[in-house]
């Protein structure tokens, strides 16, 4: 669910609505575009906000980008690790072929950490890049590949179809920053007012279309092209579930993903959390009581 075009729809002239600029980068039929793409976009100056998963926002900022998240959007890994029906275990998968959108995405990301953590390390498995999920789910179950991280909704197909769903890591997966908004602290500095607006401008969409379903299942409808009433209803179940109401990342999910980086990266050793946020803005609001306060309640 598109919180920031939705919203941007919604007051379309208006004063909100002018300060929401989109770009669009790489193909929009993956559930959450967070590849590096966006932040170089972001860090060249092209884009004034962005989606961004965690785990590129820290890798860029521990390279010397200048980077930082502003609002968290979920702080699960929403996805599920399925694979074709006769592979019951992920010891099945070694030797197999692994679907991913590409390298350093969010997908990299969550097949990573499920087969480290089932014992599997990366000779034991081949990586396919495949551009985006509705691909992988393809490719799977045309048999061209074996397994892969699907979100919402293609996970919603996969279980139609029978797939394996090995682990649905938005119950059983660690917590951790899967989506996040993010700029660059040099806009911040130079556009205070205007990030204050667009931060507000995104809490009232999420407020919106999570007390508003039939307007939820709408938006679904029309960014995501699902027709399937089963899949609709499931799709905003699940994102009116793990998208944050009052928009912070968590530490122990920012906490996670520089964990991952401490072996490699010498900075990420001594790394805080608070080193990758600004989310000052989101603390204003909390304590002007608007998330308790505002009529989309």
């Amino acid at each position: 669910m598109d919180i920031i075009r939705e919203q941007h729809e919604r007051h379309l002239g208006g004063p909100r609505g002018r300060v929401i600029q989109k770009k669009r980068v790489g193909s929009g039929a993956r559930a959450y575009p967070l590849d590096l793409a966006r932040v170089q976009t972001l860090l060249a100056g092209e884009l004034a906000y962005t989606y961004m998963d965690g785990r590129t926002a820290v890798q860029a900022t521990l390279k010397g980008a200048d980077a930082a998240i502003i609002a968290g959007v979920a702080n699960r890994l929403v996805f599920s690790f399925m694979a074709r029906p006769e592979i019951k275990s992920f010891n099945d998968l070694k030797g197999k072929k692994i679907g991913i959108t590409r390298l350093g995405s969010s997908t990299h990301s969550v097949t990573l950490w499920v087969m480290n953590r089932f014992g599997l390390k990366p000779e034991d498995y081949q990586l396919l890049q495949l551009v985006d999920v509705p691909n992988i789910f393809t490719a799977m179950m045309a048999g061209q590949i074996d397994a892969g991280a699907l979100s919402p909704p293609t996970n919603f197909r996969g279980r139609k179809a029978g797939l394996t769903e090995l682990i649905d890591l938005s119950k059983d997966g660690p917590e951790y920053v899967s989506v996040a908004i993010g700029s660059t602290r040099s806009f911040i500095r130079s556009n205070e007012e205007m990030t204050r607006r667009f931060v507000r401008g995104y809490s009232e969409g999420v407020l919106f279309l999570k007390a508003n379903k039939a307007a939820g299942i709408k938006a679904i409808q029309k960014y995501a092209r699902i027709k399937d009433p089963d899949i609709l209803e499931a799709t905003y179940a699940e994102a009116r579930a793990y998208i944050e109401t009052v928009p912070y990342v968590t530490r122990k999910g920012m906490e996670a993903i520089i964990a991952e980086f401490a072996p490699t990266e010498p900075k990420a050793k001594t790394a805080k959390p608070d080193d990758f946020l600004d989310t000052r803005f989101v603390a204003q609001l909390e304590k002007e009581g608007f998330y308790k306060a505002t009529a989309f309640q």
